[in-house]
């Protein structure tokens, strides 16, 4: 009988897969060709076993890890394991295989030691364009999957005999600025050939079967971990609930109802209530429902649990079909990846609230405040500019939230204004924190963000998706709410304010202002000390 693989060889191992996911994203970023990628970071690495089950992620993008523990199971559904070979790697974005928006796009690589199928390596870049009917792929309009972009169903665009040429011009003759996509698809190609290698050395120095069975260690570890977790918090049902301001297309809100029942070890989260699928394209997948939950138990009962398999196996997750957090696969889902996905995290936490006070904190920029300008450069080909704002932190039972920040399942970093003036035709003109938007408590919200963009080119289209622009971040325990997004195109006499879900077409000299929600308050505002009100003023945050 084999027995279990030694504690220091299970160390060893997990943080070399550890590396292996790091070493990956870096390689996405430091080879890609968008700025998306390479300055943004929009995209993420993570590490399965041959069964699909995920071992190791990278510090990336909590929405896209979630995700990513399903992909690879749900590509064995489809693409049998006896067809794969060494040096296979394959692409796919679309939802109903472990996804969740088309612009993210998986790739793929089985890796074989001693002749066997031993794990897989998978990373997911946001691609700036996939098609579709508006530059940047994201139709606010959009009524069908189709209207999103191009849908690729696994296919294999690498092999050991190198890139299939055929199948990359058929992906290349279907999306925008072909050049750039091209650089990325071999980035990630890229990354994946280097934890392919990684993982080579790992099975030399161990051997294949140790480091399986270090695989199931790891699940072990966590599911033990979690389920210890669970059991410290007292058993009961507690109910949450949140809403999307629109849908882009119904002018009407959308409610995300969470039920979160704990009894024991194991923790059920019931989506019953949660408001039929919606026309507009803020639907999303029941695995973007499962990401939002695994992230909001990692965040507020189980943060040293290490994220894998069997970390996730004591939680239950229950979405009747149909609703908005499980749409038909032909509904339009671009903004149901970020947005949705941060209204299922704001309604567990107001349902975690009454009994996790001191973690739970007020609302946030529970957004990724997109922002999509595209313009076709003297050479006509389109350059795209996909920007991500934050805003200000909710505060919490001991402190103030931060400003100017990103939470929770929104991980993307800023492009720096440099970038942004030197490869489009916008100039960046103002870049300020936005005064008074945190909410009042005896903890004060973050402050929000004022950015101000001036157009330099004629026919640049704009495009939103973005959130809390109606439903304000939320105060607890006394706290206000903060400021909601606000989004306005040439400010003062005749301005006009900018929806959440659009797109207009800006010429030369239109400025564009955003100014971000802040973040809700915590505790009652009387109870605030008089040192931090003048604090408060003093430095310009009321």
């Amino acid at each position: 009988m084999i027995g279990a693989p030694h504690v220091i060889t299970v160390e060893v191992v997990r943080n070399a897969l550890y590396a292996i996911a790091e070493e990956m994203s870096v390689i996405v970023m430091r080879s890609a060709r968008s700025p998306l990628l390479k300055e943004a970071g929009d995209l993420s690495s993570a590490l399965t076993d041959a069964e699909g089950r995920l071992i190791a992620q990278g510090r990336d993008i909590p929405i896209h890890m979630g995700v990513m523990g399903f992909t690879v199971k749900e590509f064995l559904k489809r693409v049998p394991a006896s067809t794969l070979r060494e040096g296979d790697v394959w692409f796919l974005n679309v939802p109903e295989i472990g996804g969740n928006h088309l612009p993210d796009v998986k790739a793929l690589r089985p890796v074989f030691a001693g002749g066997k199928l031993r794990a897989f390596a998978v990373n997911l870049a946001h691609w700036a364009d996939v098609g579709g009917a508006v530059p940047g792929s994201y139709v606010p309009y959009a009524t069908e999957c189709y209207q999103e972009g191009l849908r690729i169903a696994p296919i294999r665009l690498f092999s050991a005999a190198g890139p299939d040429r055929e199948k990359l011009e058929f992906v290349l003759s279907n999306v925008r600025g072909r050049e750039e996509r091209e650089g990325d698809i071999f980035a990630q190609y890229a990354a994946n050939d280097v934890a392919a290698r990684r993982f080579a050395e790992l099975f030399a120095e161990h051997g294949p079967d140790v480091v399986g069975r270090c695989f199931e260690r790891l699940h072990q570890e966590s599911e033990a971990g979690m389920r210890a977790a669970i059991r410290a918090l007292p058993d009961g049902t507690w109910e949450g609930e949140d809403w999307l301001d629109d849908d882009g297309v119904d002018d009407r809100r959308i409610r995300i109802k969470a039920r979160v029942t704990v009894a024991g070890d194991e923790a059920t989260f019931d989506f019953t209530g949660t408001d039929p699928q919606a026309r507009g394209p803020v639907n999303t997948t029941y695995f973007i429902a499962c990401s939002a939950v695994y992230y909001a138990m990692k965040a507020l009962v189980a943060p040293d649990v290490p994220p894998n398999d069997g970390c996730y196996r004591p939680l239950r997750v229950i979405v009747p079909p149909r609703t908005v957090l499980s749409a038909d696969p032909d509904r339009p889902v671009v903004g149901g990846n970020h947005e949705t996905s941060q209204r299922v995290v704001d309604a567990i936490f107001k349902a975690f609230a009454p009994v996790l006070a001191e973690r739970v904190v007020a609302g946030g920029p529970t957004t990724s405040g997109v922002m999509i300008f595209g313009a076709r450069g003297g050479d006509g080909r389109w350059r795209i500019l996909y920007e991500t704002h934050g805003g200000g932190e909710g505060a919490g039972a001991g402190r103030d939230g931060a400003s100017a920040t990103r939470v929770h399942m929104s991980n993307v970093m800023n492009t720096p204004v440099e970038v942004i003036e030197g490869e489009y035709p916008i100039a960046v003109e103002e870049q300020t924190l936005r005064a008074g938007s945190g909410g009042e408590g005896r903890h004060r919200g973050g402050l929000g963000v004022r950015r101000a963009y001036r157009i330099l080119g004629d026919s640049v289209t704009l495009t939103t998706m973005l959130e809390r622009r109606l439903v304000p971040p939320w105060g607890v325990h006394g706290g206000k709410d903060a400021l909601p997004f606000r989004l306005t195109l040439n400010p003062g006499p005749g301005e006009r304010v900018i929806r959440g879900k659009e797109t207009l077409t800006l010429k030369a000299g239109d400025l564009v202002l955003v100014e971000t929600c802040g973040g809700g308050g915590y505790g009652v505002p009387a109870e605030r000390s008089r040192e931090a009100i003048e604090h408060d003023r003093r430095e310009g945050y009321v």
